[in-house]
């Protein structure tokens, strides 16, 4: 076991740890084993380190105000419509966690708001495990889901997720990092491209409507690189919490055996760092964190407002389990479920 693990605080009785992550290039990661969450992330950027995650203090103020500030979502991540889906002729029924109507990232309890079990820690990587028992949030069969971190020599953060289960579930995860590349107050200058030509149209519960809608000429228009900020025609900022389709043409096979393609580019004028998402699912999140409002100061004092963040979340559609003709989310005994997603981090990409 690594010795860069310590106590973070308690909940349940249980304890949560830190594990503190390095590798060669002078990277660094801490990572919690409550929600296996992302507390912090910096990397060596022009003679520098820059830190490029959202993080808070305690875990106090996590279980009290974080909006899944690095953390794995699940068992579904996303939307799920009223909450509910139908498996194998069974119609199940979630919380309805969002705004008493959907289910949000597994029904307001999910795997980013529990205390998971460190497995394995070295200095570049951890594994933590959690164990979902049947029937809970409503969800059928028992899940037991693996997610390893690494911190690569390439100043990526790679993010490895599995799970099988003991009866047939739906299953969606995602790694759920708010990024800011610069420190800034706000990421809406950040340069942002999406390798998507159509992106999921959604209602004002931001419930996909079953179509899938070309971005060309909108504001979801981001396969050249522009920023973040995008007003609409009466001048109000247009904000994001949309799925895109990823297009899936810059592929390249990974260690893990799974082909992973390249999804998204994030990058700062400002600071010159720049971000690329590689991963192995279909589709990816575009959240530029507009609800964010923390009350309580986060890393080195920081204050979090509205998009001192962007969340982009590589999973599956939101609501796919009732939209049969979207890549499915049903996992069976005997499958495993496996995820790769890496962000790397570099210069003028």
């Amino acid at each position: 076991m690594s010795q860069d693990v310590s106590l973070f605080g308690q909940v349940d009785g249980r304890a949560v740890q830190q594990i503190t992550l390095r590798n060669g290039a002078g990277a660094e990661a801490k990572i919690l084993s409550w929600g296996a969450v992302v507390r912090d992330l910096v990397v060596p950027h022009a003679g520098k380190r820059q830190r490029v995650v959202l993080g808070l203090n305690s875990l106090e103020d996590y279980i009290a105000h974080s909006p899944h500030f690095g953390a794995i979502a699940g068992r579904y991540a996303n939307r799920i419509a009223r909450g509910q889906f139908t498996l194998d002729g069974v119609t199940y029924q979630l919380p309805l966690n969002q705004e008493g109507k959907h289910s949000l990232h597994g029904g307001g309890q999910g795997f980013g708001k529990q205390p998971w079990t460190l497995l394995h820690a070295d200095a570049a990587s951890c594994t933590l495990g959690l164990v979902s028992p049947d029937g809970e949030a409503g969800y059928p069969g028992t899940v037991q889901v693996s997610c390893r971190y690494t911190l690569t020599e390439g100043n990526a953060l790679r993010v490895e997720l599995s799970a099988f289960t003991d009866s047939p579930t739906i299953l969606n995860l995602c790694h759920h990092s708010y990024f800011n590349l610069d420190g800034g107050a706000d990421i809406l200058d950040h340069s942002l491209a999406v390798r998507a030509n159509v992106m999921t149209p959604v209602d004002e519960d931001l419930i996909p409507d079953g179509s899938l809608a070309p971005v060309s000429g909108t504001p979801f228009d981001f396969r050249t690189p522009r920023p973040i900020r995008f007003a609409g025609a009466d001048g109000a900022r247009f904000w994001y919490d949309h799925n895109f389709v990823l297009r899936r043409e810059r592929r390249m096979k990974d260690a893990s055996g799974l082909e992973i393609a390249h999804a998204a580019t994030l990058a700062s004028a400002t600071s010159g760092l720049s971000m690329e998402v590689w991963t192995s699912e279909p589709c990816l999140q575009v959240y530029d964190g507009f609800k964010v409002n923390v009350p309580v100061p986060g890393l080195d004092g920081a204050r979090y407002g509205a998009s001192a963040g962007i969340c982009l979340e590589p999973q599956h559609a939101p609501d796919s389990p009732n939209l049969p003709h979207l890549p499915g989310t049903v996992l069976r005994p005997g499958e495993l479920y496996r995820q790769v997603t890496e962000y790397r981090f570099g210069s003028g990409r």
